[in-house]
This record gives structure tokens, sequence and C-alpha cells, in this order.
């Protein structure tokens, strides 16, 4: 790590009144640990005080003070650590809240094909589950381990003071269970992080397999038809079986020895004991070290969970810096506005983050202000990543992508994004109104307008069937839509926001036939003098494109229109023999 690198630290995220908070609360928990001794004191008192007088244990007077400075010293620990808590709580609360917006504020500046990549259930796990880690060590085991970490000093004074011989011994438990204490926690980071990388596999994976239940319910699966979910839960097992394996000798061994200070107290004061003598200063010495050796073993024990909990603080601050750490999109310095709706790649290079093979190699071609574009391949051709690349999904390698003759990146994104409207593959409904929804493209939309989108889209016979019409949310009362309905409403969208660019990926992908011919008869409706991208599968719905792109391995095998590519009869030509030959096949009698 050079000098100008600064490894993260929690209270990074705290600002320096809740920093100060914490170590407000830090040092009470300190002096309750060291209050807290008195009152063994004043037992100690009480006993010696019994012992001196036996067997007139009636003339024993004055122990009763003790007894009060005892509840005491008590009380007052009790507070002081209250206090000390209040303030490790205030501070681990800002602090959690201060991780989940700034984690939230850097998630809104990436681009949008980081979502792509990343899970669902990963990112609400990062940002939630790691804040809530965080919290509860900040909360709880900080102010714990700094009172077990004064501890000692105050324990080895007071051991050593009353009789060094039993407090040599007392402390022998003590240092054999700090040093294999520290040789596991050197060993298990690695291992925690596998475990917690593991589990937040499997919660992402779980997420995935929660919204597939229509589909395995549908079609009579179970869940290892979720490959990637069975094979997460497995590799959680492992891990936890793992991890359980290599803390279980540990931890037989470390409650043995915590436990076993009485043991070696008693067989201690046997040995030391003199015949014959009254030996009440070492039995007095005895019952002190009985009555305190129990708090080596609380001492350990705070030591251990705060340990445990700070590795897995650790953790959860790394996830949360991998989001921190990821590069936001590059905002336009001097913005400019695009002159014209026409859309050009000029020798586009791109590269997805973590991979080495280009999934884009020098690709140039111009759409015209309202013209269609259709861009077609086999599949991993580069479809979907160069109609990515027009809303800034992601950011190109090398070359360019322009709208009006301006490289998009150099377009202030808000005036990007009123400038294009991407229709996915894969299209998501709020869990709100159908109003909602179709207003998410134009917050200020009246509802004329949002049905007037709906007519476009031709989503009329969805409007009709709804029990609230455009109240109904979507999700209760069991509506819901299928691929093609959610699609169409989709376009919905993009018809109430206008936008000059179309990109579509894939309209048609998911959706049954007679939903493809309402997609089709919506899409006549939003293309109309827009600069059209368009993505399919089905070869037909392109046929009348402007121009249609080919491409294979990243690269543009051949372009043009349907008929001067047939006549080639290259790629283009070779796919859409396949898919007139699939036409014809039927299962056989």
């Amino acid at each position: 790590m050079t000098k100008k690198e600064k490894k993260p630290s929690l209270f990074d995220y705290a600002d320096g009144k809740h920093k100060a908070l914490s170590y407000t609360g830090c040092v009470l928990a300190v002096i309750s640990t060291a209050i807290g001794v008195l009152p063994f004191l004043c037992i100690w008192k009480i006993v010696k005080e019994i012992f001196l007088k036996i067997p007139d244990i009636t003339s024993v007077t004055g122990i009763e003070v003790y007894g009060y400075w005892a509840v005491i010293f008590i009380g007052l620990s009790i507070l002081i650590y209250v206090l000390g808590l209040l303030c490790t709580h205030f501070s681990a609360f800002s602090i959690a809240t201060n991780m989940r917006e700034k984690a939230m504020a850097k998630l809104m500046k990436l681009p949008l094909g980081y979502f792509q990549n990343q899970g669902s259930g990963r990112i609400r796990r990062v940002v939630d589950d790691s804040a809530s880690q965080t919290e509860t060590f900040l909360a709880h085991n900080l102010p714990d381990m700094a009172g077990a970490y004064a501890m000692p000093f105050i324990v080895v004074a007071l051991l050593l003071v009353f009789d060094w011989r039993l407090g040599l011994v007392s402390l022998i438990p003590t240092v054999l269970t700090l040093i294999m204490m520290a040789a596991f926690l050197s060993k298990s980071g690695a291992k925690m992080g596998k475990y917690m990388g593991a589990l937040e596999d499997m919660n992402n994976h779980a997420v995935e397999y929660v919204r597939g239940i229509p589909v395995v319910k549908t079609f009579q699966q179970s869940i290892y038809s979720f490959k990637r979910f069975k094979d997460s839960i497995s590799n959680y097992k492992t891990w936890v079986v793992d991890y359980s394996n290599s803390t279980r000798m540990m931890m037989t061994v470390y409650s043995v020895l915590i436990s076993s200070t009485f043991i070696f107290l008693i067989s201690t004061c046997i040995l030391l004991m003199v015949p014959g003598a009254s030996n009440v200063d070492l039995m007095t010495n005895f019952v002190f070290y009985a009555l305190f050796s129990p708090l080596c073993a609380l001492m350990l024990n705070r030591i251990l969970w705060g340990s445990n909990g700070y590795i897995m603080a650790q953790d959860a601050l790394t996830r949360i810096e991998s989001i921190m750490n990821e590069e936001p999109l590059v905002e336009a310095k001097d913005p400019k506005v695009p002159a014209g709706d026409s859309m050009e790649f000029s020798d586009v290079t791109f590269t997805y983050p973590g991979n080495t093979e280009p999934a884009l190699k020098n690709v140039s071609f111009r759409a015209e202000q309202g013209t269609v574009t259709a861009l077609v391949g086999p599949s991993g051709s580069g479809k979907s990543t160069a109609a990515a690349l027009i809303p800034r999904f992601w950011d190109v390698g090398e070359g360019s992508v322009a709208i009006g003759g301006v490289d998009v990146r150099d377009v202030e994104y808000r005036e990007l994004a009123k400038h294009i409207s991407f229709v996915f593959q894969n299209n998501n409904l709020f869990k709100d109104t159908l109003r909602e929804n179709v207003r998410a493209a134009k917050p200020d939309a009246t509802d004329e307008e949002v049905m007037a989108a709906l007519k476009t889209a031709h989503c009329d016979d969805i409007v009709a069937r709804l029990p609230d019409g455009l109240d109904t949310v979507v999700g209760k009362k069991g509506v819901f839509f299928s691929g093609g309905e959610v699609q169409r409403i989709a376009l919905a969208r993009a018809v109430l926001k206008d936008s000059p660019v179309i990109v579509m990926d894939e309209a048609t992908a998911f959706a049954d036939p007679d939903n493809e011919y309402m997609i089709q008869k919506a899409m006549s409706g939003l293309v109309k003098d827009k600069t059209v991208i368009m993505i399919a599968h089905r070869l037909p719905t392109i046929r009348n494109a402007d121009n249609i792109i080919v491409l294979d391995n990243g690269s543009i095998a051949e372009q043009g229109k349907h008929d001067d590519l047939m006549a080639k009869n290259g790629l283009y030509a070779k796919m859409w023999n396949e898919y007139d030959r699939s036409l014809g096949w039927k299962v056989g009698a």
C-alpha cells in the first residue's frame, strides 16, 4: 500500500459528532469495567472480616458498609455502561444510515450496465445487510471490546497484588486462551470472507428463484430446475460446514480452558496450605480469586465475540467499498445538445469489465433520422451490447456513438435520457397502479395522455378487463400480466415519453402470436418519424427495415435491405432460410 492509499474504515462514514460519540462510548465502557471490579474488592473485604472472626462470627462489625459500597459500585457501573451503549448506538445508527445513503447515491451514478451484471439480491444484501452488520459491531461489540481490552491491565494488577502465586496460576488459562484465540483469528478472516460470499451468492439466486416461482409452478418444475440456486445452496452448505469444522476444536478447547481457572486455583491452594497454621490470608485470597476469575472468562468471551463481529464488519465494509470503488458514469464537462436525431457508430470497440475478449470490434454504421435499423445475428454476436451503448449503459472503449452528430458522452445524461426510449427485452412493472406504471415515463402526464398512450400501444383490451381500470394495482386481487402484455404496457411508456430515438431489444421475444400481432401494431404507431434501432430474433419482424446490420462475433458481417442481403446469400440469408425451414417443421404422425 502506498502512502497515498488509505485503508477504508467504518469511521469514514461518520461525521465528527458521531465519531466522537463512538469514542465517548468506548471510554465509558472502560470506566464501567474499572468500576465493575470494585464490588469484588468489597466482597473480599467482607469475607476477610468474617474469616478473621471465625468462630465468633457474631462479633463481625462494619461489613454493612462494604455491602452498601458494593451495591453503589454495581449500580454506577451499570449506569455508565448504559450511557456508553447509548453513545455507541446513536453513532452506529448514524454511520449505518450514512453508509446506506452513500451506497445508494453511488448506485445512482453508476452506468445501467452495472445493474445488468449484478443480481438485485446481491445489491440489496450489500447495501442493507452490510450496513446492519457494521451497526451491530459499532453499537455492541466495539464498547465491549474496549472494556475487554482494558480489563487485562486491571486484572493483572489485582491478581498479582493479593497473592502473586495464585495470581500467576489464575493467568495460565487466560494466557493459553489468548494465544490460541490470536492464532485462530489470524486464519479465520479468509474463511469468513468466503462464507459471507457464499451467503451473498445464495441470497442473490434466492431472489431470482422467488421471482420465477410462477414459472416453476406452471411447468411443474422443482427447485432443482434452478441449477444456479441449487448450486449456491450446496456451496453455502460446504462453507458453513467447513467454517464450523474449523472452529469446533478451537471452541471446545476454549470452553475447557476458560472454565479451568478454579481447578488451577484449588490445586495450588492445597499445595500452599501449611499444616497446623490458620492459613486465613491464603483462604481469603482464594475466595477473592475464585470470585474474580470469572471476570477473565467474561473478558475473553467479549474479545472473542467482538473479534468475530469485527471480522464480519470488515467483510461488510469491503463489500460496501466494492460499490463505492466502481467507476461512475462520467458526466459531460461541456454538455452539447444533439443537432438532430440521426445515430452513428464510428469504429466502436467495447469489452465488458473483467473480460479480455471484445464484445464489439470496429463496428461502424449510421441510422438516419426517421428510419428503422435492425440488428440481427446469432446468439452472442453483440446485438444487445450495441443497443446498450446507445443510452450509455456502458461507455465505449474505442470509437464513438453519436446522436445528432454529438458523442453521447458529451450529452448531459438527463438530456440523453429524454432523447432515448429503451424498450427492454425483459420489462418489469412496479407494484403500483397501471396509471403510475405508464406515467413512470412522464410523471406529470394527465390521465388523458396516459389513456392515449395505452390506446396507441393497443392496450385497450388490457384496461377494459381490469377491475379498477387505471387505478388497478399490479399484483393485487390476482391481477397479473403475461409477458406480451407487459411488453405492450412498456411500449405505452415509450409512446408517452415520445423520445425521438427508440431502442428496442427483442421486443417480441417472449410474446405469444396474439400479443406479437398487437405489439407489431403498437410498434408501428410508436416508430413513426422516429430513429429506431431494433433487435429481433424473429426475422420477419424486421423484413421491412431500412437497414439491417448483421453481426457475427462482435463484428459486422454484412448490412443492407432484406432483398439485397438475401441476394448476397451470406449469413443473413442462411439465418432466414433456417427460420423459414423451422416454420415448416411439424411433429410426425
